[in-house]
């Protein structure tokens, strides 16, 4: 499986881009490299790597949750010096002077059961009085040891249908982190063949200006011969003028792409971009039922499915258990005191406390059953989006499997109109030359020629958005026949 090394990306950035500050340095720049780079430093990247973090923590959270906690309580100190309220033994209430140092401290470690959704923890504490004024006295209470459990009957175990939810939600945010990786990569595609039409459109416009030229040139002298007429030469002149305006127009279009790719990819405005045309297109057909087997492994989507339906049997098995609850507590341990903290641990008592709580609705007038019947349909409701939503996905990847087939014989036919229409530019000027044809036809030709150069370009940027659509929806590199992977926790901690 194909890892995303940051460590290695990070270097590839910083030696294939880091030029001398303070001069305009030109960078060649192809698909690929563009597409690491936006990966590292686009702000559409950060987004995407916070948002991992934050559901890496979440489940981290949720992992730590299963596990023993250790906690400590204390009063360190406790002074009071009041009078507070005493009920005597005939009734009456009296005040009373309270005038006393106290110091208390608890040691716990508390543990979830995931088994039955309840909590039963292991505590052991001390507690120190110090009565101060006229009659002075120590007084000690400990607890060594003692067990404290709290069961919830008949109610939901919340624990076990977080152990079910949280990974497939981690799962989720993980593969939804490698879409947002690819949808980065979508984007870096569509800013660098922009920029790459613009310097097409650029490198057109300068020769068709150097032509106008030229041929305006040879006009003037065949002018001067009589061999052309004063309104032939007009309209030349007219095309050299149109030329140089065309050419105007370009730059400032190259001037913009280029800037809106180098503030993508987070690169110096000093920086000159100059994209190299992608590689001829590789020889792939890719298959309907693969391509939608890989989508349903690896995609956030089967995840999405998966967690929202557990959620909702979630909100079910809730509402069934609030119409009845029976909890109980119950704890058990030895307890002491004495004037003399040694002695508190020697003369121990059994100490128990069990309780039963039960909270059975006897009238509510079908209120919980009405929330049992709510959350059922809500269930519902779910499932049938779902089926819908996942037929909706089917056949989004049929229609884009089907473009990306097709868009193959397309570059191809594209690649052959470009060449074509390149040598009947090139012949037509040799022929205007010698005066077989006239200037409209000229001009037909050089339309000719940049339309089909612009429209190799198109269709060269919707193959590759094709294919790396296909990537992003599948998080499956069918160049390598790899899986996309990472390595979450070194990303995550970086």
């Amino acid at each position: 499986m194909r890892k995303i090394n940051i460590t290695l990306l990070l270097l590839f950035g910083y030696l294939g881009f880091t030029h001398g500050q303070g001069q305009a340095d030109t960078v060649k720049l192809t698909l690929k490299e563009a597409i690491n780079l936006a990966q590292l430093q686009s702000v559409d990247a950060a987004v995407a790597l916070n948002e991992l973090k934050t559901a890496y923590w979440e489940y981290r959270t949720h992992r730590a949750d299963q596990l023993p906690e250790v906690t400590f309580n204390g009063s360190l100190p406790d002074y009071n010096k009041q009078y507070t309220k005493y009920l005597q033994q005939d009734g009456s209430y009296t005040f009373i002077r309270n005038n006393s140092l106290g110091l208390s401290g608890e040691l716990a470690v508390t543990q979830n059961i995931a088994l039955t959704g309840g909590k039963i923890s292991l505590n052991s504490s001390l507690d120190f009085t110090r009565q101060l004024g006229d009659n002075k006295y120590n007084e000690y209470m400990s607890i060594p040891i003692g067990i404290t459990l709290s069961q919830p009957i008949f109610g939901v175990n919340n624990q076990k249908w977080l152990r079910r939810i949280e990974p497939v939600r981690y799962k989720e945010a993980k593969a939804a982190y490698m879409e947002s990786v690819e949808v980065v990569t979508l984007s870096t595609i569509e800013y660098f063949f922009n920029l790459l039409l613009a310097r097409v459109s650029f490198t057109n416009a300068e020769q068709n200006l150097e032509n106008a030229d030229k041929l305006y040139d040879i006009a003037v002298a065949k002018r001067k011969i009589g061999h052309i007429s004063e309104s032939e030469l007009m309209r030349l002149k007219q095309s050299a003028l149109q030329a140089k305006a065309n050419l105007t127009d370009a730059q400032s279009a190259l001037n913009s792409r280029m800037f809106q790719l180098r503030s993508f990819l987070g690169l110096s405005e000093q920086d000159i971009i100059e994209p190299v045309i992608p590689e001829a297109a590789p020889d792939i057909l890719m298959n309907y039922q693969t391509v939608l087997e890989k989508a349903q492994e690896n995609n956030s989507f089967a995840q999405n499915i998966l967690r929202r339906q557990l959620e909702a049997d979630y909100q079910v098995a809730t509402a069934k258990g609030n119409q009845r609850k029976i909890n109980l507590f119950a704890s058990v341990g030895y307890s002491g005191k004495d004037n003399r903290m040694t002695d508190a641990y020697g003369n121990l008592m059994n100490n128990q406390i069990v309780e039963v709580g039960v909270s059975i609705p006897l009238l509510d007038w079908g209120k919980r059953k009405g929330q049992v019947k709510v959350a059922e349909s809500n269930r519902e409701v779910i499932l049938s989006k779902t089926r819908q939503e996942q037929m909706n996905f089917n056949q989004n990847i049929f229609l884009l499997v089907e473009n990306f087939n097709n868009q193959a014989n397309q570059l191809l036919i594209a690649a052959e109109v470009d060449e074509l229409a390149e040598r009947r530019y090139q012949t037509s000027i040799e022929t205007f030359m010698i005066g077989r044809i006239d200037i409209l036809d000229l001009n037909d030709a050089q339309n000719s020629k940049d339309n089909a150069r612009r429209n190799h370009i198109n269709e060269l940027y919707m193959y590759w958005y094709y294919f790396y659509n296909v990537r992003s929806i599948t998080l499956y590199d069918f160049l390598t026949d790899n899986t996309l992977d990472a390595d979450f926790e070194d990303i995550v901690r970086r």
